[in-house]
């Protein structure tokens, strides 16, 4: 039984009997501790009553949708979402990221593989990192970046576009102070993941595209024709400092 799980508390958000049981049998014998919501209200009612430290997500539950679900809970919380998915359902998946969730996972799979997922996302979330802005907090102080009409102050967890805040979720957060740490320089994209999502990660880069698109949509004036955040194609992503 590993250590690091042994007081993990985790909401399986499933409908199909036959993935219930043997995910609980499962996440049980590693240690996890799992709570079954067999739909998306249920599933609502048991974050409240739970608080739990991860949630497994199916995208498609009775009377309210995965996608509804991430997006409540993400309106609330920073608690790390695994959205399960149908195989083949590539547009729902990128949905279920761009509402917030942190990673997916497609049907059928192992579960040597969903719980090194759910080890790599609860290692890179703070301890109590469950509401919006408590992942705030830092060890040390560190400067206050401005480029290109943003403003970061990493140690609030604030930024301003263009003199006007805007709220960020801690992805977007710590991949667009990346950005802008390294201005005029080209990040790869495999550079960017191993930095924001660890070196363990084990899904695939539509996650870093997604939220470069919810980035731009946040401090681009036109994010459809994007002077800030440019794509070097086949290589990555560049933050210009200057846009004149």
């Amino acid at each position: 039984m590993a250590s690091d799980t042994s007081q993990t508390k985790v909401l399986l958000a499933e409908d199909e009997e036959s993935f219930i049981d043997a995910l609980v049998i499962g996440l049980t014998r590693e240690g996890f501790d799992v709570t079954v919501a067999r739909d998306g209200v249920e599933a609502l009612r048991l974050f409240d009553l739970v608080s739990p430290d991860l949630i497994l997500l199916d995208l498609m539950l009775p009377k309210l949708s995965g996608i509804d679900v991430c997006r409540s809970i993400r309106a609330r919380s920073s608690v790390p979402i695994i959205m399960v998915t149908a195989k083949g359902t590539e547009i729902d998946t990128v949905v279920g990221l761009e509402v917030g969730a942190d990673d997916y996972v497609a049907k059928p799979y192992r579960l040597r593989e969903l719980v090194a997922r759910m080890r790599a996302v609860l290692r890179r979330t703070p301890t109590g990192d469950h509401a919006p802005g408590s992942d705030a907090a830092h060890p040390d102080s560190r400067p206050i970046l401005e480029s290109g009409g943003i403003r970061i102050d990493p140690d609030r967890h604030q930024v301003s576009v263009r003199e006007v805040d805007v709220h960020l979720r801690r992805k977007e957060f710590e991949l667009l102070s990346l950005l802008i740490e390294n201005s005029g320089r080209v990040l790869t994209r495999d550079v960017l993941i191993d930095r924001i999502w660890g070196s363990d990660y084990y899904g695939d880069t539509k996650t870093l595209d997604v939220h470069i698109k919810r980035l731009r949509n946040h401090v681009e004036v036109d994010p459809s024709s994007p002077i800030l955040i440019t794509t070097i194609r086949g290589v990555g992503y560049r933050f210009n400092a200057s846009t004149d």
